[in-house]
């Protein structure tokens, strides 16, 4: 982070990483301090914005922790860091002719790495000593995206749920925006290297702020633009593209490129510097679901609080500033700042290592505390004696940076070798053991009775668990493997047939994985009794016809336009029965029928379609509403009991979709629930074979046991055998 000043004047000779990840130059170029020269750079040391990014991290770290929620500090972090670096190429550019490409990458690795890397590393020691086996894998993998700057669209890749901290999210999920940060960094190095050398060759070097202003300036209206798409359509991937954050950088950037920019008029200043104090603080209390709305046009708050904070301090020594930039240059602020990187990358994993240790979803005042004080110590300590070191060069300020010439030549040869044996140790984890582990095609169903140990009491000889833990998360249905269910992002109905495809009688599944899971089961039916199956399904998508469709809370305009598709094409395509899921579980405890599940019953009516409706398995949820894996909690020295649920707290006591199916001649409810649990309890094993793929989803080998006891609920409603 950056190294300690002297209050005052003194123009900054150095750089400074401003926020998580964030490289910033030279703030003065000498040319801008002459009078009627000063530019949206201020032509002194702002000590405002050090506190500014310190405020910020404050903000994030307190809302994440205690608030559960986004505070908007990442999105001033973002504005900070495109106007500190772009003003740095900027003027790298006016004074020698050129950005200086593998200069600024090299120093720009040496400054932001070394924390990383350390971070890193503690993040997969703990894993090991804290967290099931299970667990390695997301963790590794998610430990070389965060290393080379692409962690964003592994989480995009994932749509991992941003909304609050819980034990079931990755200690690295944060690092999101440090690649979101390391992406713009080379973006904006290349094109302005590019626009450099394109000016210089055609003699036009006065060109260079407005070809890029014009660049720009377009590229930030069609970043916003797409945001604002985004969050209205694909939030959950929304949220973590670089190109719809895009708008929040380059909003700094167009500061730094806006040369005519003037100091403001006093009353201005002061208007500027107060309005955007409470917006960067208050941006978390007034959007209280950032995490649904940023980076679309909610995020105008955050970056424009930041923007204003910037410009009521341009061109004026510290003396003269508003009330709130010298409130933000006071020391506490300022160190707050110094530490600010080191502090982003510490808080969170440990957050989240606390939470999983105590297996609950809120940290609570006293364990909150003990947080902050272990981040804010780590942070100061990766700073003192990992960032300084090494981002310095050989002089007299390495001593106050945290040590001798020989030291800094260590610790680099140091956090190099171990950045070296971190990518070495989660790739071979990644092919030895990962992709080694083999997933069950079939499982002799006498030692391996899976569903009928329940339904029909078969005996349950001693074998080991199957699939395994770590064999379960690739225990996938058909329709995964082939692709055909509809992701996210695929608007267009997607089908697939299985099952005879040459046989007269048609079952189609329709709706979301909670209807994909049973297809194992209807494979074999349908094998044993020729009938084909159709399928039509979406991830996250029970059919509905809803105008506000969701899910997680999340807006899902794709899933009704696709159900609505989806019904017609039944309608046209005229299947024997249609299959589908009858309720859901509630957030609290038991189950329900949503009330938008019969809207889609009387359509099929009104096309004259039969509908099966299956009653959903329990979802696994621990006190408080927090998911867990099967998998992880057998690694973790579960027993199948103690990791399952309690048949109350997962399923009411009468199947709730009967009441409602009662009233549709053409729709039929079965309740497969005691194929799954006891009358006491849902556990995670029955009949040596693992229930669950992850949280919610039937592993496809335990589906395929249900085979007998869902026949035996179709027998009399197909009559096909």
């Amino acid at each position: 982070m950056a190294a300690s000043h002297s209050p005052g004047p003194a123009p900054r000779t150095a750089g400074t990483p401003v926020g998580p990840g964030a490289v910033a130059g030279d703030v003065a170029d000498p040319a801008e301090s002459r009078p009627g020269a000063q530019s949206a750079a201020s032509t002194t040391y702002r000590a405002d914005l050090d506190g500014l990014r310190g405020v910020a991290i404050a903000l994030v770290v307190v809302f994440h922790i205690w608030m559960g929620r986004v505070s908007g500090g990442v999105d001033v972090f973002l504005v900070l860091s495109g106007f500190f670096f772009t003003g740095l190429l900027l003027r790298r550019a006016g004074s020698a002719g050129s950005v200086g490409v593998w200069s600024t990458v090299r120093r720009t690795l040496r400054r932001l790495l070394p924390a990383l890397v350390v971070v890193l590393v503690a993040v997969l020691g703990a894993a090991v000593v804290l967290r099931p086996y299970t667990q390695w894998t997301d963790i590794t993998v998610q430990t070389l995206a965060s290393l080379f700057y692409y962690q964003n669209w592994q989480l995009a890749w994932t749509w991992s749920d941003y909304l609050a901290a819980d034990p079931s999210v990755s200690p690295l999920q944060h690092l999101w925006s440090m690649s979101v940060q390391g992406q713009y960094y080379l973006a904006a190095l290349l094109v302005v290297a590019v626009v450099t050398a394109l000016c210089r060759y055609l003699g036009r070097q006065g060109w260079l702020r407005a070809v890029l202003g014009v660049v720009v300036t377009v590229a930030a209206a069609a970043s916003f633009v797409y945001a604002a798409y985004g969050t209205a359509t694909y939030q959950g991937w929304n949220y973590y593209d670089s190109f719809a954050r895009a708008w929040e950088l380059l909003a700094g950037a167009g500061l730094v490129l806006a040369a005519s920019i003037r100091a403001p008029a006093r009353p201005v200043r002061h208007v500027l510097a107060w309005s955007g104090l409470v917006g960067v603080v208050g941006c978390g209390w007034l959007i209280v679901d950032g995490a649904n709305r940023f980076p679309g046009p909610a995020a105008l708050l955050p970056v424009g609080a930041c923007l204003a904070l910037i410009l009521s301090g341009t061109g004026l020594a510290p003396e003269d500033r508003p009330w709130p930039n010298r409130i933000l240059a006071t020391p506490l602020a300022r160190k707050l700042g110094d530490i600010a990187y080191p502090l982003y990358l510490w808080h969170w994993p440990i957050l989240i290592f606390y939470l999983a240790y105590r297996d609950q979803p809120r940290a609570g005042l006293a364990g909150g505390v003990a947080i902050v004080a272990l981040s804010v110590v780590l942070a100061w300590c990766t700073h003192r004696w990992v960032e300084q070191p090494l981002r310095l060069r050989s002089g007299a300020g390495l001593t106050a940076g945290g040590g001798s010439p020989r030291y800094r030549r260590v610790a680099g040869v140091v956090v190099s070798a171990v950045a070296v044996v971190m990518v070495a140790v989660t790739v071979a984890w990644q092919v030895l053991v990962v992709e080694q582990a083999s997933v069950p095609s079939a499982l002799d169903p006498v030692r391996y009775p899976g569903a009928e140990a329940l339904a029909s009491g078969a005996p349950v000889p001693e074998a080991r668990v199957r699939p395994s833990p770590l064999e379960v998360s690739a225990d996938l249905p058909p329709t995964t493997v082939d692709g055909c269910i509809a992701d996210w992002d695929t608007r267009e109905v997607v089908t697939c047939t299985y099952g005879d495809p040459d046989a007269e009688r048609t079952l189609a599944m329709a709706g979301s994985s909670h209807v994909e899971h049973w297809l194992p089961a209807l494979q074999v039916l349908a094998e044993q009794h020729n009938f084909r199956i159709r399928t039509y399904l979406k991830m996250g998508c029970a059919l509905t016809l809803a105008e506000d469709a969701t899910y997680n809370g999340e807006a899902i305009p794709d899933c009704r336009d696709w159900s609505r598709d989806v019904i017609d094409r039944l309608g046209t395509e005229r299947p024997d029965w249609v299959f589908t899921i009858g309720t859901h579980p509630r957030l609290e405890s038991g189950d329900e029928t949503p009330p938008g599940y019969p809207d889609v019953w009387a359509a099929l009516a009104d096309q004259d379609l039969n509908v099966i409706t299956i009653r959903d398995t329990p979802w696994l949820r621990r006190d408080g509403g927090v998911p867990y894996r099967a998998g992880d909690c057998l690694a973790f020295g579960g027993t199948a009991a103690g990791c399952g649920m309690h048949r109350i707290d997962a399923l009411d006591e009468i199947n709730p979709g009967f009441e409602p199916a009662s009233y549709f001649p053409n729709v039929f409810p079965i309740d497969l629930s005691d194929a799954v649990c006891t009358d006491e309890l849902c556990p995670v094993v029955v009949g040596n074979i693992l229930v669950y793929h992850d949280e919610h989803h039937l592993s496809a080998s335990f589906s395929r046991s249900l085979a007998g006891p869902l026949g035996r609920a179709l027998h009399p409603l197909l009559g096909w055998w």
